[in-house]
């Protein structure tokens, strides 16, 4: 069994892609977070690094979280630099949740290939409206927490991810995985988790820099028993 690290954003994609590449047969050691220097919550997602601890403890996989910076060139070396400390601790391979775009899977697989390890891409070329589904169906929950201000509203944020949202990404004839950096998630339940996480108190942020994006702050959460249907 191959002992391996995923890179977790704490959305929907990365947690899909770690849920497969344990049902391959991968023994994920570590979940590798990075968070941003500056405002030290995860990058693009804008999740403070309390909450990706507490999915960690959820999932019960150890994270490791590291704080990165913008620069394309630091990042890379910031990001093979958390990489190696773990790779002396038996690592061979790492997960990612890539599906389609050739210059991440492109940089990826360099970078791989100069730290010695696999990588696994567990989600590569499969439809993303049939990844959303599987998602959906697998029992995961996810909100939508940012969003490019171009392309939805305000009310999006905080949304949860079903099938009623995924008819309204079709609809505006985006990517239903938000590939390109339409919207981001944030998983609060399913397969992976012992326990839920619930969201009790949030604030929309607009925030303004190459793009405008709306930003779920979420200030108030709590950890509850799983909820289950009962089906007799």
């Amino acid at each position: 069994m191959l002992n391996v690290i995923s890179s977790w954003s704490a959305g929907k994609d990365s947690c899909l892609a770690c849920y497969k590449a344990m049902k391959q047969g991968y023994n994920v050691e570590y979940l590798l977070n990075f968070i941003s220097k500056e405002h030290k919550r995860c990058c693009f997602h804008g999740i403070e690094s309390e909450l990706i601890q507490m999915q960690s403890e959820l999932i019960g996989v150890p994270l490791v979280q590291k704080e990165v910076s913008p620069d394309m060139q630091k990042y890379e070396e910031e990001f093979k630099g958390a990489v190696i400390e773990l790779k002396n601790n038996g690592i061979k391979g790492m997960v990612f949740g890539d599906i389609y775009l050739e210059e991440h899977k492109e940089w990826i697989e360099r970078v791989c290939n100069d730290l010695k390890i696999k990588p696994l891409e567990p989600l590569w070329n499969i439809s993303p409206e049939k990844l959303l589904e599987k998602f959906i169906s697998l029992g995961f929950k996810a909100i939508a927490v940012s969003c490019k201000a171009d392309v939805f509203g305000k009310d999006f944020v905080g949304r949860f991810v079903d099938n009623n949202l995924l008819d309204e990404i079709k609809a505006k004839n985006i990517c239903p995985c938000g590939e390109n950096g339409e919207f981001h998630t944030f998983v609060i339940d399913g397969p992976l988790f012992k326990k839920r996480i619930e969201i009790t108190k949030t604030q929309s942020v607009l925030k303004q820099g190459f793009w405008k994006y709306w930003f779920l702050d979420i200030q108030d959460w709590c950890v509850k028993e799983k909820e289950y249907i009962n089906l007799v």
